[in-house]
């Protein structure tokens, strides 16, 4: 019976691990009956890894965040090879993001990876969102709803799960979750009306998985982040949508629930609430197993009921069955390589404005430009490496926040900014240049504030290594789409 316990307690968690390859602790964890792991861009990930990982235990839940755009762990160091979810819904093609989410589920069965925690089901009702922004379809319920079930359908359809997230609704925000708990202050009208549709379009399409968010819903429960919440997760989620399958947390570590319990009590009650496997980003064999040991010390306390536990085990390995069943799928995606898929997404979704054909190596000014950690800061990444590929002799020049423009010479300038639509200070720095230099082109690689007067001015919508390719091309008088403006 003891045994027992264990291994259910095991069987729920799903924690990520520093390192290049997989740690004695972590296969000694999957030969206990460990139910999950998540794998991050440290991981080195490749098939080689996930084949030791399954070595120990063929049905563990190997999963990863790949939304495309700005969320990749698979191309973190070149670009992803897909826009992301904004420029899908600013194209607003569902045949297309459907396209593109079968591409990424293909990438996740070549290397046998169970659940794609994505798409981002968030409608991105508040433009100052610090931490939804382009990982959104966009800020309409019904735009979102119909690209979250495309983006469902094409990686599901090519054998792998699909999550959608972050319940209830994170587009509302002004707080980003990893930092502190964001309040959702919308009436339970509002929710129902606004960021529950494409959660429910989602689950009659048949995700396999929900991430809850670390969100405060007070219209909901006034009291429990949404994670922790029994109403919000077993009454609204299970009760009122109808979604059986398996419920995860977003990471526990994020400082939205970790600055109220421990690690341990924070999976008790998450248990308790109705979720179904507790994700830790990053963890040692101390760390899981003081979370496996406050599991088990609820269930003997009678705090946690064992049949609640027994019921989130059993919906993981619903979906490891789930995902055993779905091979002849992933062996029929292997030969539908759609290759352009990524680049005619994102050549569609720029929205140009102004007239501009460089013809000699620009200046570029990086005013706010979102970098990957992966990267080397000193490497050329984004528009400006795009550029350099086109046109050689492009310059660059990074800015400090809320630092001075550099001077400008007689060559063309390029201001690559993020979510100017966010930062006032980003447009105030935009509104001197094209006083500077009428003619200045800015790039919006976020959600984009008006193009200034005298300025030319590209949205990609997204942060890609497709996204920079496709706005260079622009520039540079290359292939020619995009929505105008």
């Amino acid at each position: 019976m003891s045994g027992d316990l264990y291994r259910l307690a095991m069987t729920v968690l799903h924690p990520g691990y520093e390192g290049t390859s997989a740690p004695d602790w972590l296969r000694r964890a999957l030969g206990e009956g460990l139910g999950g792991v998540v794998l991050f861009a440290r991981n080195a990930i490749d098939e080689r890894l996930v084949r030791h990982l399954r070595a120990e235990n063929p049905g563990t839940v190997i999963a990863i965040d790949e939304e495309g755009g700005a969320v990749t762990r698979l191309e973190v160091l070149a670009g992803s090879s897909f826009p992301g979810n904004k420029a899908l819904g600013v194209v607003d093609d569902v045949a297309l993001t459907e396209r593109v989410g079968r591409q990424i589920g293909r990438m996740l069965a070549e290397l046998d990876i169970t659940l794609d925690y994505a798409p981002s089901a968030d409608v991105n009702a508040n433009p100052a969102n610090p931490v939804i922004g382009v990982r959104s379809f966009g800020p309409d319920p019904e735009l979102v709803a119909r690209h979250t079930v495309a983006y469902v359908d094409g990686v599901q359809g090519a054998g792998v799960a699909a999550c959608a997230k972050h319940f209830p609704g994170h587009g509302d925000t002004v707080t980003d979750s990893h930092l502190a708990l964001p309040t959702v202050h919308a009436s339970r009208e509002t929710l129902f009306e606004r960021d529950l549709p494409p959660f429910r379009a989602a689950i009659g399409a048949g995700v396999r998985s929900v991430m809850s968010g670390h969100l405060l819903v007070p219209a909901l429960d006034p009291a429990l982040p949404a994670t922790l919440s029994r109403t919000v997760m077993t009454e609204l989620l299970r009760g009122e949508l109808g979604f059986d399958g398996m419920l995860v947390t977003d990471a526990i570590e994020m400082q939205a629930v970790a600055d109220m319990f421990a690690p341990g009590e924070i999976a008790v009650r998450a248990l308790s609430a109705g979720v179904d496997a507790i994700c830790v980003g990053l963890s040692t064999e101390d760390s899981l197993h003081e979370i496996r040991d406050a599991v088990v010390a609820a269930v003997r306390a009678g705090v946690l009921p064992e049949e609640r536990l027994a019921e989130a085990a059993a919906r993981v390995r619903a979906l490891s069955d789930w995902y055993a069943a779905q091979q002849a799928l992933r062996d029929k995606v292997r030969g539908d390589l759609d290759q352009g898929v990524g680049l005619d997404a994102a050549r569609a979704a720029l929205t140009t404005s102004g007239s501009v054909l460089l013809d000699r190596g620009p200046l570029v000014v990086e005013v706010n430009a979102r970098f990957s950690k992966a990267v080397d800061p000193a490497t050329p990444t984004g528009i400006t490496a795009a550029l350099i590929s086109l046109l050689p002799n492009t310059a660059r020049v990074q800015m400090e926040p809320e630092g001075e423009l550099p001077a400008f010479d007689d060559r063309p300038v390029v201001l690559v900014v993020h979510d100017a639509a966010r930062h006032a200070w980003v447009r105030e720095t935009v509104a001197r240049a094209a006083a500077l230099r009428p003619g200045v082109i800015v790039v919006d690689t976020g959600i984009p504030a008006p193009a200034p007067a005298g300025a030319a001015h590209v949205a990609t919508h997204g942060i890609s290594r497709v996204s920079a390719q496709a706005a260079a091309e622009w520039l540079t008088g290359g292939p020619q789409a995009g929505a105008g403006q």
